[in-house]
C-alpha cells in the first residue's frame, strides 16, 4: 500500500512539475543545457580515422563501457571526450584529502565559505587531471595507430581543447545546480549514458536469432534495475529523543522530542565503483603502451586478462579483482564519510541521545557497529551490480549487448534524486499557496 501511494505520487508530481511557471522554467533550463551538452559532444578534433576508432571501440569492451558514459563522444573523439570524469576524480582525491590535512580539515568546519574554498581548489585540480587525462587517450590512441602523428602544436591543441571541453561541461553542470532542477554534474552523465540507449537498443535487434537469450537478458536487466531501486532507497531507521530545558517567565519547563536517523544501506553511492574501475583500467591502459600486435608478449597477457570482454577462464580473474574491490573500496569509502559525519558528537551537542545508549563514546561505539552491518550489506549489492554483465553474458550467451549496471545504477539513482527535488519545490509550491 505504501508503495502504491509513493508510486502515484511520483506520477502526480510529473503531472504537476509543468503546471507550475517557476518550476517549468527551471525544467526547460535544464533540458536546454543538456541539449547544449549533446551539441558539444558532436564537435570532432583533427587528425583522427573515426572508422578505425569506431571498430576499436566495437572490440574492446573497456573503451565501449568508457564510451557509453561519455554518450558516445569518446567514439567520436570529440572535444567533450572526457566528459566530467576529471572532475570527479578531482572531487574523489579532495574527500579523502580533507581529512588527512589540517589546513583543508579546518575549511571544512567553516561552513559555506570553507566549502566555497574547497570547491575552488576543485576546480583548480580538475585542470591539470584533465590535461594528463586527455594526453593519456591520445597516446593510447596514436599507439593503436588511430591517431595519425601529430606535430607537437596540433598535440598541445588537442589536449588544451579536451581540456576546455570539460571545463565546460562542469560549467554547465553548475548552471543546471544554480538555476535549473537537480545536480548538475550528475545529470550531465546521465545525459551522457541515457544518450547511448538507442544504440544499445538497436544492437539488441541484432540479437533477435537467439530470442530465448534476448529474453532472459532482458529479464536480468530488469531484475537489475529493481534491485537498485530497492537498496538505493533501503535505510535503517536509528530512534533518536531530544530533551530539552528552557526558562520562561522565570520559570523551567522540559520539553522532549523525537526523530530518527536515516542511515542509507548504500552510503557510498557509486564512488566505490569508480575507484574499482580505475584500478582496474590502470594495468591495461599501461599495458597497451607494450603490447605488439606482431609478437604478443607479457603486455598482451595483462592487456587481455584485465580486459572486461575476456572470456572464461580469465574472465573470471577480471570480474572477480573487481567484486573484490567493489567490496573493499565500498567499506573504506563507507567509514571515512561517516567518520566526517561525528553523527555521536553532533548528537551530543544538540541534546538528543539514543534511547538505551549512553551519550558520548558509547553512542559512536553503537553508531558504527550498526553502520558496518549495514555497509556489508550495501557492499554485497554494489559488487554484485558491478558483476552482473558478466553473469547475463554468460547466461545469455550475448555479447552485442552490454548495458552496464553501473550506468544503471547511475541512471537510477540521478533519476530518483531529480524526482525527489521536484516533489520537493512541489510541495514546497502548495504550502505557500495554503497560507495565501
Amino acid at each position: 500500500m505504501q508503495r502504491r501511494e509513493s508510486q502515484s505520487r511520483l506520477l502526480q508530481a510529473m503531472k504537476d512539475m509543468f503546471m507550475l511557471p517557476d518550476l517549468r522554467r527551471k525544467l526547460l533550463f535544464t533540458l536546454g543545457i543538456l541539449v547544449v551538452f549533446r551539441f558539444v559532444a558532436h564537435v570532432p578534433l583533427p587528425g583522427i580515422d573515426v572508422a578505425a576508432l569506431s571498430q576499436l571501440f566495437e572490440q574492446n569492451q573497456l573503451f565501449g563501457m568508457l564510451d557509453l558514459f561519455s554518450g558516445s563522444a569518446m567514439r567520436r573523439f570529440s572535444v567533450a571526450a572526457m566528459g566530467v570524469y576529471p572532475y570527479i576524480t578531482a572531487s574523489i582525491i579532495m574527500q579523502l584529502l580533507v581529512p588527512v590535512i589540517p589546513n583543508l580539515q579546518a575549511l571544512s568546519r567553516q561552513g559555506e565559505v570553507g566549502q566555497r574554498k574547497i570547491n575552488r581548489i576543485t576546480h583548480l585540480l580538475t585542470i591539470p587531471l584533465a590535461a594528463l587525462q586527455g594526453y593519456g587517450m591520445l597516446a593510447i590512441l596514436r599507439g593503436q595507430g588511430i591517431v595519425m602523428e601529430l606535430d607537437p602544436l596540433t598535440v598541445a591543441t588537442v589536449v588544451i581543447s579536451m581540456t576546455a571541453g570539460t571545463v565546460f561541461l562542469v560549467w554547465l553542470g553548475e548552471l543546471i545546480t544554480e538555476r535549473g532542477i537537480g545536480n548538475g554534474i550528475s545529470l550531465i552523465i546521465f545525459g551522457g549514458i541515457v544518450a547511448g540507449f538507442p544504440d544499445i537498443l538497436g544492437k539488441g535487434f541484432l540479437s533477435m536469432e537467439n530470442p530465448l537469450g534476448l529474453i532472459t537478458f532482458i529479464i536480468l536487466g530488469l531484475g537489475t534495475l529493481v534491485f537498485i531501486v530497492a537498496f538505493i532507497e533501503a535505510h535503517r531507521r536509528i530512534p533518536v529523543q531530544y530533551a530539552r530545558t528552557t526558562f520562561r517567565s522565570g520559570r523551567m519547563y522540559r520539553q522532549s522530542g523525537s526523530t530518527y536517523i536515516p542511515l542509507r544501506v548504500n552510503t557510498a553511492g557509486m564512488i566505490p565503483l569508480i575507484f574499482a574501475i580505475a584500478v582496474m583500467t590502470l594495468p591495461a591502459t599501461i599495458a597497451s603502451y607494450f603490447a605488439s600486435p606482431t609478437s604478443p608478449n607479457f603486455a598482451n597477457t595483462i592487456a587481455h586478462v584485465f580486459n572486461p570482454g575476456a572470456t572464461l577462464p580469465l574472465g573470471l580473474v577480471y570480474w572477480g579483482v573487481y567484486f573484490l574491490l567493489v567490496l573493499g573500496f565500498t567499506f573504506f569509502y563507507t567509514m571515512i564519510i561517516f567518520e566526517q559525519l561525528g553523527l555521536a558528537k553532533r548528537l551530543q551537542e544538540q541534546g538528543g541521545f539514543i534511547p538505551g545508549i549512553r551519550p558520548g563514546k558509547a553512542t559512536a561505539d553503537y553508531l558504527d557497529h550498526v553502520i558496518r552491518l549495514i555497509t556489508f550489506g550495501g557492499a554485497i549489492f554494489l559488487a554484485s551490480v558491478a558483476i552482473m554483465p558478466f553473469i547475463a553474458r554468460e547466461i545469455t550467451n550475448i555479447t552485442v549487448l552490454a548495458i552496464s549496471s553501473t550506468a544503471l545504477l547511475i541512471v537510477v539513482g540521478v533519476a530518483l534524486d531529480t524526482m525527489k527535488q521536484v516533489e520537493a519545490q512541489l510541495v514546497m509550491r502548495r504550502y505557500e499557496g495554503f497560507l495565501r
